[in-house]
């Protein structure tokens, strides 16, 4: 496999693809197809490519990422004006202030998703802060932007458009508007993973990448107050001294982003049940991700792994964490090996204690996503992502399914061979999946037939002679309940995604599903659903019959309207479903 290109800044890409003429802009998709076909040799900070027998294309990354225009240099007869140029921008990763984090997403937000913040009351002699001229004009660039990738999907959203968003994203990061910037980073970087057909591309997170993009720019103008700063976000999330902190491992996960990004994170807690992540995360593929947990960690002087600390314990001193639980490696922290804790011993045991509809609460609140349950294997499910596992969760119909796909990495094996560990109890750790249904993506497991091993799911490869000999006779797979038709809308708004606008504007009848949700109690589906059918569809004619061009903005307005419904009704019917 050849090394990698190092990642782009944002503008750079922009700049390079706005130097283009017009008829090198039609070509620049084929030029990277062309490009993507040649080898990358790496010479230290320099990244080469064999552009043919004569010519050299270099890519200059003096600290890891290219931030300048000119450390892309060709050779070619055009240069610097050659459709090389922007043709590698293009198709090297992204560049971000620093490699993500893990929060399930893939993508380090530095602010939470979701509707509008509560506004605070101000105070009668300051009136609470409102958006500046820049940044309002920031946000309408980012919208517009968007709603043009929209307006396109991902088949017509190329280079071209996704460089307009990065230089929509620049614009935004130098207005103080991080939130939007980085969220508009992240959907470039899945608008390529899908046209690549990256294993680590998925559907689901382009269409939360875009709805918070749109919902983001659209709310800063009329924002004020904390809304606003909500809105804004941090360009980087501090650390924060946290003194000494004794440690002990839960299990360990591989990070693959479509952004490029690859690695480990490993979950402890402490004491009182606080989550914290030592995370390895850096430019990679499927290779690294599924290595790193074999690296050490790194953090202060310790020469454990990160599957090694996944079992064992930490004493740390200096130490300092980020907001959402991450472990700093600065100069200052200390580290040494200590004593582990089973999953059912003190203290790591009152994780498992906690109520489960607490646990959904706060994992639908911004929390870190992660639950801690008992379950019982009862068998499976067929889905069009692939078959899922079914577990008895205090009587609740669960439905755990695998975190990554990439054949690389052994989520999906591991699955499918304890599905036929039907009836057995374990202990596990999951990520909840916001659904009309009981879902998570399974993380780790205890072990079906050794007492007191753990499986890391997506680092373990669990083997057929591991399992029960003779599981219990479990009951049959409970079936599955009816779910609410909101299916209809949700498929529309993922169809736009994939599509672009042409998709929903194809004639043919949609009163039908309109229909199903106002009998089915959705009245506010139905009438988002039918809008977005309207919004699609509106081409008015001008005074010689022919068509305008379509209003991307009200099409986008109605797509984000639908995309917020869903997701919020997502989130409440998930609520219920763990609770009822």
């Amino acid at each position: 496999m050849s090394p990698q290109l190092p990642p782009v800044a944002p503008a750079v890409t922009a700049e390079l693809v706005a130097a283009l003429s017009p008829r090198l802009r039609k070509r620049l998709d084929s030029g990277i197809a062309k490009l993507a076909d040649r080898p990358v040799v790496r010479d230290g900070d320099i990244a080469r490519i064999a552009v043919d027998d004569d010519t050299d294309l270099e890519l200059h990354a003096p600290d890891g990422a290219v931030r300048q225009a000119g450390a892309v240099r060709c050779g070619c007869l055009l240069a610097p004006d050659c459709l090389h140029r922007a043709a590698a921008a293009s198709l090297a990763p992204v560049a971000e202030d620093e490699a993500p984090g893990h929060d399930g997403s893939g993508v380090d937000s530095p602010a939470p998703r979701g509707g509008p913040g509560k506004e605070q009351p101000a105070e009668a002699a300051e009136p609470p802060e409102s958006a500046t001229p820049e940044q309002r004009a920031a946000a309408r660039a980012v919208r517009l932007a968007a709603a043009a990738v929209l307006e396109a999907g991902t088949d017509g959203a190329g280079a071209v458009l996704q460089a307009e968003l990065l230089r929509a994203a620049h614009t935004a990061r130098l207005a103080g508007l991080h939130r939007a910037a980085a969220t508009a980073v992240s959907v470039v970087t899945a608008l390529r993973a899908a046209r690549s057909a990256d294993p680590a591309y998925h559907l689901t997170d382009l269409v939360t990448g875009l709805h918070e993009v749109l919902h983001v720019s659209h709310r800063v103008p009329a924002a004020s107050g904390t809304e606003l700063s909500a809105l804004r976000g941090t360009a980087r999330q501090p650390y924060r001294p946290d003194g000494s902190l004794r440690l002990y491992g839960l299990f360990s996960e591989p990070v693959l982003t479509a952004s490029g990004y690859a690695g480990a994170v490993t979950w402890t807690a402490d004491a009182e049940g606080r989550l914290y992540q030592v995370s390895d995360v850096a430019p990679g593929g499927a290779g690294r991700a599924a290595g790193a947990a074999d690296r050490a960690v790194r953090i202060g002087d310790t020469a454990l792994t990160h599957r090694e600390l996944a079992r064992a314990g930490l004493a740390v001193s200096g130490a300092t964490v980020s907001p959402t639980g991450r472990l700093g490696a600065g100069a200052g922290v200390r580290a040494v090996r200590a004593g582990g804790a089973g999953w059912h011993e003190d203290p790591v045991t009152r994780l498992w204690a906690e109520p489960v509809p607490d646990q959904i609460a706060r994992a639908l609140t911004g929390g870190h996503g992660l639950l801690f349950l008992d379950v019982t294997l009862t068998g499976t499910a067929a889905e069009a992502a692939g078959d899922c596992l079914l577990a008895d969760c205090d009587g609740v119909t669960l439905r755990l399914t695998a975190a990554h796909d990439h054949p690389a990495l052994p989520h999906r094996d591991n699955l499918r061979l304890l599905s036929a560990a039907r009836g057995t109890r374990l202990r596990v750790v999951a990520r909840l999946t916001p659904a009309a249904h009981p879902r998570a993506q399974l993380l780790a497991a205890e072990h079906p037939a050794r007492s007191g091993t753990r499986l890391d799911i997506g680092l373990d490869r669990l083997q057929r002679a591991d399992l029960p000999t003779a599981p219990a006779a479990a009951a049959r797979p409970a079936p599955v309940p009816d779910e609410a038709p909101i299916h209809l809308l949700r498929r529309r708004v993922q169809q736009t995604v994939s599509g672009g606008r042409p998709v929903l504007a194809l004639p043919g009848d949609t009163r039908a599903d309109a229909r199903r949700l106002h009998h089915s109690g959705l009245a506010t589906a139905a009438d988002l659903l039918t809008d977005l059918h309207s919004a699609a569809a509106d081409r008015a004619h001008d005074v010689f019959g022919r068509l305008r061009p379509a209003d991307p903005e009200r099409f986008a307005r109605a797509w984000l309207a639908a995309a917020h419904y869903t997701a919020e009704l997502d989130r409440a019917l998930c609520l219920a479903a763990w609770t009822s």
